[in-house]
């Protein structure tokens, strides 16, 4: 994904009512963007720390700025934008980029399935096989072991909803897949967050269990660019299993 223009450098200065930022520009102007992102954000709301937005043409917007990247408490930086991961995904999928989920000729988005009427992130086709492709986005940083990416970073009902229905998909013959986006520069694996949701932990080792793939790939991420760049560790703690 390319920015142009660039994402605008600022200063980071809070997060309010869940979905609203100020930020200062160079200028000294305080400014009020758009924050997309449902989660909690924890380790990745520093006061004072470099940020970056983009502003939208779209005269209908309230907000023209949208918070894009942050710098975490470990200097790291991290993409917040949550509407980004599935754009990430897709066209990491169109340029071959993910090695697990080639071969496949007629991809789709939001499709309709399962039985708790859910909407899989990215349905790939090949025939009549079909894999399921569920993306989460990943930011939190663990606060003991540097390098460690942790989901989620808030309890996510709706998290733990799809590991159930990529359940019944594998069950049905079909591939389920479960893609961690690390928009977190610092990764080198990712982890359940055990001690934040540990439901959506227990169910996910299920899932893993019963078959259900788990794929982590770290972004590159710049004021010019954010892509998939590589694929790093998944791990699933062995008191999850047990």
């Amino acid at each position: 994904m390319d920015f142009d223009p660039p994402l605008i450098q600022a200063t980071f200065i809070s997060r309010y009512k869940r979905f609203l930022a100020d930020v200062e520009l160079a200028s000294g102007e305080v400014i009020t963007v758009h924050c997309a992102n449902t989660g909690s954000m924890k380790n990745c709301l520093v006061p004072g720390s470099r940020c970056w937005i983009s502003l939208s043409a779209n005269p209908a917007r309230k907000l023209p700025g949208t918070l894009e990247i942050v710098t975490t408490r470990r200097g790291q930086l991290a993409g917040v934008n949550t509407a980004r991961p599935n754009q990430l995904v897709r066209e990491a999928v169109a340029a071959g980029a993910i090695a697990e989920l080639t071969g496949y000729d007629t991809p789709r988005r939001e499709v309709t399935y399962g039985a708790e009427n859910s909407r899989i992130d990215l349905l790939l086709s090949r025939g009549h096989q079909h894999c399921y492709v569920e993306v989460k986005n990943v930011t939190l940083e663990d606060d003991a072991e540097e390098g460690l990416a942790l989901f989620p970073d808030a309890v996510t009902a709706r998290g733990t909803k799809h590991l159930r229905e990529l359940m019944t998909v594998v069950k049905e013959g079909q591939r389920g897949v479960l893609l961690f986006c690390v928009q977190y520069s610092g990764a080198r694996a990712v982890a359940p967050a055990a001690a934040i949701d540990p439901l959506y932990s227990q169910t996910l080792a299920e899932a893993v269990a019963a078959g259900v793939e788990v794929l982590a790939y770290r972004c590159r991420l710049s004021a010019t660019e954010i892509a998939l760049a590589e694929a790093i560790d998944f791990r699933l703690p062995l008191c999850d299993i047990a």
